[in-house]
């Protein structure tokens, strides 16, 4: 098992469905809503750019599992599923900073990303052992 390919690729992922959130986010505010997307393309009443961010988001969609899978092979499931919620505190402070989502920062959604953080530094902050004891001979 390689530790740093695994927590690349977990990385990896939360960027990826971090960017697929963000890119969704700014399409649908731009989109009607899915179940009319055929009559507004018939209409002209769509806006291709929006919906072709919603294509890449898709896509970054299934990169991320790709990567998520590449991280499981590498990473105590623990570990890996903690650096997940990295994305919820990524998503956050993008959409806050960005005027483009017209998200703003509060004291309590920020002091719940921080202890988000605090979580995911104290689950991977020691070093996994190499052999679990269901695993040993």
């Amino acid at each position: 098992m390689s530790r740093t390919r695994g927590f690349a690729l977990a990385l990896g992922s939360v960027a990826l469905v971090s960017g697929a959130q963000l890119g969704m986010r700014w399409s649908m505010t731009r989109l009607p809503l899915p179940a009319e997307w055929l009559t507004a393309l018939d209409t002209g009443a769509i806006d291709l750019g929006a919906l072709g961010v919603v294509i890449l988001a898709i896509i970054a969609y299934a990169l991320s599992m790709l990567c998520w899978l590449g991280a499981l092979k590498d990473l105590p499931l623990g570990r890996a599923y903690s650096l997940l919620s990295i994305s919820y505190a990524l998503v956050y402070l993008l959409a806050a900073s960005l005027p483009v989502f017209n998200e703003h920062f509060s004291l309590s959604k920020t002091a719940g990303v921080a202890l988000v953080i605090l979580g995911v530094l104290t689950i991977n902050s020691r070093r996994a052992s190499t052999t679990s004891p269901r695993n040993a001979p």
